[in-house]
């Protein structure tokens, strides 16, 4: 029995040391890229973040399921409005990672979330998982939604949501032919870091995200699937609020993700609400798109 399983070299327990240590070493968190201090000696940073994922959450799966592709309509027809209207009501900008199949669908939407200046990045084509891409067609994939992004807003975007965080051993390179200034799906840290490239530095920074802090593992929903909501509103607010909390303390990054279709229904914008008032209530916050921080990180590390 341990000839018959020492052969099954593709076990991870069977593997060389060259061989974990290089998936390891592939894509890591460099140099921490957290300020000295925050713009305008702000005690803490928030980046609200939003990915309108809409009808691709379906589409992505092959599926034309009518139920599902309506409730990703709900996330445009109803979640985004709200979203956009309690940021103006608290005067605050924020970043919207938009598949570019959702900016073909709603490119009245995308116009809207521009001219209330917030900002527009890239999150996959029809948000597909890209680790089981081939390197050609993860790239042609992300220029393409670069391209439909860009003429859907009439700017470029300057950084990258992975669909689902599902960061293949590719993307960084494409990130970097791209020219891209920023990436928000990998959770190396807290904090703002570089992303390192096989031991090499490579100047793109990092805005790490975490299952914590986004809604949809809390509010998901799925009939056919284990997906079933568990955690009431008031318990996602006090998650929510103790990981803001926290950021405080260390005087770091608070970055919040969430999905129209999801925190968009009445209940749920209702803790979003008094997170956001809770925070404006503390003194020194610097509200911020991922944009502005991965630029400020940037400039002050120089």
């Amino acid at each position: 029995m341990i000839r018959r399983m020492t052969n099954h070299t593709d076990e991870s327990w069977a593997w060389p040391e060259s061989r974990w240590r290089a998936a390891v070493d592939k894509v890591r968190a460099g140099r921490s890229l957290m300020p000295a201090r925050w713009k305008d000696g702000a005690k803490v940073c928030v980046a609200l973040s939003f990915d309108p994922d809409h009808e691709t959450g379906t589409l992505r799966e092959g599926s034309t399921s009518v139920g599902r592709l309506s409730q990703g309509q709900y996330g445009s027809r109803a979640g985004t409005p709200r979203i956009l209207d309690l940021l103006r009501r608290h005067d605050i900008k924020a970043s919207f990672f938009v598949p570019g199949v959702v900016a073909k669908l709603y490119p009245d939407e995308q116009k809207r979330i521009v001219a209330e200046g917030h900002e527009i990045g890239m999150h996959g084509w029809i948000h597909e998982r890209t680790s089981p891409l081939p390197e050609n067609v993860e790239r042609e994939l992300m220029a393409r939604a670069f391209d439909t992004l860009t003429k859907a807003t009439g700017q470029q975007p300057v950084g990258v949501r992975v669909p689902s965080w599902d960061f293949s051993p590719n993307t960084l390179k494409l990130i970097r032919e791209m020219g891209l200034l920023y990436d928000s799906s990998l959770m190396a840290d807290d904090e703002p870091y570089e992303l390192v490239e096989a031991g090499v530095p490579t100047g793109v920074v990092e805005l790490p995200v975490e299952w914590i802090k986004d809604d949809a593992p809390y509010f998901n929903m799925n009939r056919f699937e284990a997906h079933r909501p568990y955690t009431p509103p008031s318990g996602v607010l006090e998650i929510f609020r103790r990981e803001f909390d926290g950021a405080v303390a260390e005087r770091g990054l608070f970055l919040l993700t969430m999905h129209p279709h999801i925190i968009g229904h009445r209940s749920r914008m209702a803790i979003l609400e008094e997170l956001v008032r809770y925070m404006k209530a503390t003194p020194g916050v610097w509200f911020a798109t991922h944009e502005e921080v991965a630029r400020y990180c940037k400039e002050q590390a120089r």
